[in-house]
């Protein structure tokens, strides 16, 4: 039986301030997110200072890559990172040496479904099995679009991962209809003054 996992995200922090949050709630997360906007903002500062803080915990870079596959893979896997993201949206070729560099390193990958079609996620699915997918709305369209019907494919036998604006009013039903392995949470947690017993209270929501 696969262990759910959540995964913080955390960005438009600090390093400091994203390190702060996260000390907070890791004993009630599983892994831990430095957010696109910390790569972007600080580069591979940003993931050693996690590597560094958090030796034993599972790290995942959200370095959204999408081209210079190899370099990308290697910098952030380099600087601690035992996951990183690549854009299920990309070139196959560059999905395939993101996988082929994970697989070299007994790393994993994660690839990130955002503006996919159904069809595309089943080419994905179907040719890369050993990657984390994940189904992911964007802050943008959470903020200011329409997310698009959703047309499921099966993720039997696949890792799963949702993200995007999860909270306690929307928790279960995403349990209950995708049962995800990775729950990836930001605001919902680091907006909270406890973040620990935020993490707390929605794990317990989807049991």
């Amino acid at each position: 039986m696969t262990t759910t996992k959540f995964q913080l995200a955390l960005d438009r922090f600090s390093i400091e301030e994203a390190l702060k949050i996260a000390q907070k709630a890791a004993d009630e997360v599983d892994w831990l997110e430095i957010g696109t906007s910390l790569v972007k903002e600080f580069g591979m500062a940003s993931v050693r200072a996690f590597r560094q803080a958090f030796p034993d915990k599972v790290l995942l870079a959200d370095t959204k890559t999408i081209d210079n596959a190899i370099y990308e893979a290697k910098i952030a896997y380099d600087a601690g990172a035992d996951i990183i993201t690549v854009m299920g949206c990309g070139p196959e070729v560059t999905i395939e040496l993101v996988a082929e560099e994970a697989r070299k390193r007994k790393k994993s990958y994660m690839i990130d479904l955002l503006n996919t079609t159904p069809d595309c996620q089943q080419k994905l699915r179907d040719a890369f099995p050993d990657a984390v997918f994940c189904l992911h709305t964007s802050k943008d369209v959470q903020e200011h679009g329409q997310a698009a019907a959703a047309e499921d494919i099966s993720w039997q036998g696949r890792r799963l991962a949702v993200a995007g604006g999860i909270k306690k009013e929307t928790i279960g039903a995403i349990a209950a209809r995708l049962a995800p392995e990775v729950y990836i949470i930001g605001g919902a947690i680091t907006k909270q003054e406890d973040p620990r017993a935020a993490a707390k209270a929605l794990r317990s929501l989807i049991k």
